[in-house]
């Protein structure tokens, strides 16, 4: 059975930015933040990548930035979901802006994630995509325009981002909903977790911050002072 995530979460996406070393190094890093600030963290790498950062750490969700849906036995060059799960991953992402699928790509995907229970994480680019997904009911969705997915705009999508958690949540309330295009600084985690998002994330935020573990910690930080705020509300 799947380990729980609990809300709210933070996920950390590398992309190709970092590779190897270097990766393992970002991977530890987040690994001990988990711990610090007791808050889950999801942390995407490519499948070369799997084995190595769940070897190495003990509080992350690693996961996948893809795979393929061929089972055991012929095939070259695609990525085995057995393969994805044997090295250390819990769960893969599908429809990223990059990486552009198919609805029943999606949902032969989700199938197949599911015969091996693992997390899925799709995400949606508009509001008529994440309605559509949600009726295929992965675990998390995160509704990202392409266009502010790296520009540091975190602040502009606000309307989209409750919009799409109505969206979402009348098909399916069970579904998780995060924030992470454009999220650059901790003060954005803080205010879309605020305004609803069970969790927020960043990749190009952190890859291109002039200090990756000071703009991780931060981001990182201001989740637990969000779960720690809503605790007070509740």
């Amino acid at each position: 059975m799947k380990r729980p995530i609990r809300t709210p979460y933070f996920e950390i996406g590398t992309k190709n930015y970092v590779y190897g070393d270097e990766l393992l190094e970002l991977a530890k890093y987040a690994d001990k933040l988990a711990e610090k600030y007791d808050i889950d963290i999801l942390f995407f790498c490519p499948a070369v990548e799997i084995h190595r950062v769940a070897e190495n750490t003990k509080n992350l969700f690693v996961m996948c930035t893809y795979m393929d849906t061929l089972r055991p036995g012929r095939g070259c060059a695609d990525i085995l979901p057995e393969g994805v799960k044997a090295a250390g991953a819990c769960g893969i992402m599908i429809n990223h802006c990059e990486k552009p699928m198919s609805l029943p790509q999606m949902k032969k995907t989700i199938e197949r994630a599911r015969e091996l229970d693992m997390y899925v994480f799709a995400c949606a680019d508009t509001l008529d995509e994440a309605k559509a997904i949600a009726n295929l009911h992965p675990d998390i969705i995160n509704p990202e325009p392409s266009e502010i997915i790296g520009g540091g705009n975190g602040s502009s999508p606000m309307a989209y981002v409750k919009a799409s958690i109505d969206v979402i949540k009348a098909i399916d309330p069970n579904i998780m909903v995060e924030q992470a295009a454009g999220i650059t600084c901790g003060k954005e985690v803080y205010d879309f977790i605020m305004a609803g998002s069970e969790a927020a994330g960043a990749a190009s935020g952190i890859m291109n911050a002039k200090d990756r573990f000071a703009t991780m910690e931060d981001m990182i930080a201001a989740t637990r002072r969000a779960a720690d705020d809503l605790k007070k509300q509740a």
